[in-house]
């Protein structure tokens, strides 16, 4: 079964320099049938003004993930100190038994574009932990490449997460698919992060999500010509 959640049926914030879309219920955006899905909790894609940002903040358990698509992030926390996070990198962050961190947009002159993503962990008051690592973009292009998994896992992830869920990231033309099998008792989320895609044979459009469950397979097509950027959740 497939469920799709399209992009315009997300919640909505506007504080002028911080334009916001919430795939599930956060802060106070609340719709009782998008509370989370599986281990994912939170899917926020986010547009900040220069100059401006979130100042500091806590968060306890949960795995928080970064993803830029345009512009520059000044991460600054109270583990690790300050970093910038561009284009094709990714940030994991374990917020453990609790961190305080800040997010600013790097640029003066230029809004910053990303996705943060909060995963449930699979145990409580676990140690913080920060990872930040760049993704060669010849690594994703028509594939799917793991950015975050479980210590342990066969695969090596570019970041481990606290959490039986592994991540994945896919640019894909045209045309091209992937495929990617789901285990039993296992789920799928997949978000449309730029241009369209098939999954499934379904049609989504950018910033759409689709919510699988009781699939066997996932293929994942780009469409049109522009392609599609994606990414594909495998959650217990």
């Amino acid at each position: 079964m497939i469920t799709i959640r399209k992009s315009g049926a997300r919640g909505q914030a506007d504080r002028g320099w911080l334009q916001s879309q919430f795939t599930f219920s956060f802060a106070d955006y609340h719709d009782p049938n998008f509370i989370g899905f599986r281990a994912l909790r939170v899917m926020n894609e986010d547009h900040v003004a220069p100059g401006q940002g979130f100042g500091p903040h806590a968060h306890r358990d949960m795995e928080i993930i970064t993803f830029v698509m345009e512009g520059t992030l000044r991460h600054r926390d109270s583990m690790s100190g300050s970093h910038t996070l561009g284009p094709n990198e990714i940030q994991t962050m374990s917020a453990g038994n609790g961190i305080v961190h800040s997010e600013v947009n790097g640029s003066d002159t230029e809004p910053v574009h990303f996705m943060q993503i909060w995963i449930e962990p699979a145990a409580e008051d676990l140690s913080p932990g920060y990872q930040q690592v760049a993704i060669a973009p010849e690594l994703k292009r028509g594939r799917l490449h793991l950015l975050a998994a479980p210590a342990g896992s066969t695969e090596k992830p570019a970041t481990t997460i606290n959490q039986d869920a592994r991540l994945y990231l896919a640019d894909l033309a045209g045309g091209e698919t992937v495929q990617q099998s789901l285990g039993a008792n296992r789920h799928a989320w997949v978000q449309v992060i730029r241009g369209t895609a098939a999954l499934n044979g379904e049609s989504l459009g950018q910033g759409d999500g689709a919510a699988v469950s009781g699939e066997s397979e996932l293929r994942v097509a780009g469409a049109g010509a522009e392609g599609a950027e994606v990414l594909v959740f495998d959650l217990p």
